[in-house]
């Protein structure tokens, strides 16, 4: 079944050259991954899918593959210190190398955004087992990440051949993750325009939103962010650049330590934020924190609201309201040494924004996770 999707802009009627079914996978490249395995299982509830390393025949790396609802994550780890992997941790400790989307034609994919002046990396690749096979291919996007296309149509396997099904080594309680919202990345001083540009031009994405450092300041840093989305909006890439400000932006931060552009953070879908969110916190999970004056104009600022504020404030839960509805939203801390890699918690009730109102008492709260690090 093909998944080509008409969209209608200006009363032109374009065809999607690269529909998307939805994020595919997320792959981190990590020192640890059987460790890595072990933290995302039991502090935030992912079943073990599948595995790869010497045991199936892979020599150079071990990868443990996780998933909860619709979100699936690798894990992997070099095998040899003179191997790209290794040299690829060394640089910028754990953090997101694969940003996969799952597709009908990975050829397809990789053809129409070649074309277009993506830098390629996988050529379309047929991988083969007893469940089927599986069609890959990639391209380059900012700093050292990559967008693979991944095309599984004919095959029913745990996850890719080469890999082997595996299931976790002791019971598994999710916490109510449901899919991949969006995910957002760093880059450079001046370099948001440029990765916009490559998201419309090369991928046919749209640009959904701007956030200029009017927006996105408090009284010491700045940022600004642009927000591209593809035809059916199932993909969403936010793209980060810092401002001009008074002291060292998060942004700024974050290329210092990752050595670049990269992958800031990933926001994840649940349906009941107040029972994630207290799980997660119940194993361990540290968030930022905001101080309880954010919820004592809460509803004048945002209007009314099903949930109760005590449980919201009591979590450190942020809201915000646009004209589709609202949205409920947290952010972890880092969830690795470097302050790099951090993960959000969204539930959207009609909302289709990103929480814009919560700005302000969001970076104030970076700020001072800053300040404790030394490095604001």
């Amino acid at each position: 079944m093909s998944v080509d999707t008409i969209t209608k802009s200006n009363d032109v009627v374009t065809e999607d050259f690269l529909p998307l079914l939805g994020t595919d996978h997320i792959e981190f490249i990590v020192g640890n991954a059987k460790q890595s395995a072990y933290y995302y299982q039991s502090a935030w509830g992912y079943e073990l899918l599948a595995y790869a390393g010497p045991e199936t025949g892979v020599r150079d790396r071990t990868s443990f593959v996780l998933q909860q609802g619709k979100v699936r994550l690798v894990l992997t780890s070099a095998m040899y210190p003179d191997s790209d992997l290794a040299k690829h941790h060394n640089l910028h400790g754990d953090g997101v190398k694969v940003l996969a989307l799952w597709v009908d034609d990975a050829t397809k994919s990789f053809e129409e955004t070649t074309k277009r002046g993506a830098e390629a990396v996988i050529e379309p690749t047929t991988l083969k087992d007893e469940n089927g096979e599986v069609v890959i291919s990639a391209i380059k996007t900012y700093g050292d990440t990559i967008h693979k296309f991944v095309e599984r149509k004919n095959y029913n396997g745990a996850f890719l051949p080469g890999y082997q099904a595996k299931k976790s080594s002791f019971d598994i309680k999710p916490i109510g993750l449901k899919y991949v919202d969006h995910c957002v990345g760093n880059v450079e001083l001046g370099k948001m325009n440029d990765w916009v540009k490559f998201y419309e031009d090369v991928m046919g994405f749209k640009l959904l939103i701007t956030f200029d450092d009017e927006d996105i300041s408090t009284e010491y840093t700045a940022l600004m962010s642009k927000v591209v989305s593809n035809g059916n909006g199932y993909v969403k890439f936010p793209i980060n650049e810092p401002a001009e400000g008074k002291k060292k932006s998060q942004i700024e931060e974050y290329i210092e330590f990752y050595k670049g552009g990269g992958v800031q953070h990933i926001a994840i879908a649940t349906d009941d934020i107040v029972a994630t969110v207290s799980e997660l916190r119940n194993r361990g999970v540290e968030f930022l924190y905001v101080p309880d004056n954010y919820y004592d104009d809460l509803l004048d600022r945002v209007g009314k609201i099903e949930e109760d504020i005590e449980p919201l404030k009591a979590n450190n839960i942020l809201v915000d309201r646009d004209d589709e509805g609202y949205l409920l939203q947290i952010f972890t801390k880092p969830v690795q040494d470097r302050p790099t890699v951090f993960y959000e918690i969204i539930q959207r009730r009609g909302a289709k924004s990103f929480g814009k109102g919560n700005f302000k008492a969001l970076f104030e709260a970076i700020e001072r996770e800053q300040e404790l690090r030394g490095n604001l």
